[in-house]
């Protein structure tokens, strides 16, 4: 008489998965408090987060030394305008 059973929505009406949402300098501040509970707690992973620092140092550090000695010229960067604009 009355349609079957109603169907509720599974997600919050304001669009958010959970009922808060961390934008900005909060999800940073959040992350390194994480880690940093991380490093304290779990002396296996001092090392590996070290060892990530140093590679992504290294890595950096090439790119920036690449892009310094063979800088991108106009010429190079081809479509000049890729929306036809």
């Amino acid at each position: 008489m009355f349609g079957g059973p109603r169907m509720l929505p599974l997600e919050p009406e304001s669009g958010s998965r959970s009922g808060f949402s961390l934008k900005g300098s909060a999800g940073l501040i959040i992350a390194i408090v994480v880690v940093a509970i991380l490093l304290i707690a779990l002396p296996a992973y001092r090392w590996f987060f070290l060892i990530s620092v140093l590679i992504g140092l290294v890595i950096a550090g090439g790119l920036a030394l690449w892009h310094k000695l063979h800088p991108i010229k106009e010429q190079d960067v081809e479509p000049k305008r890729p929306l036809g604009l």
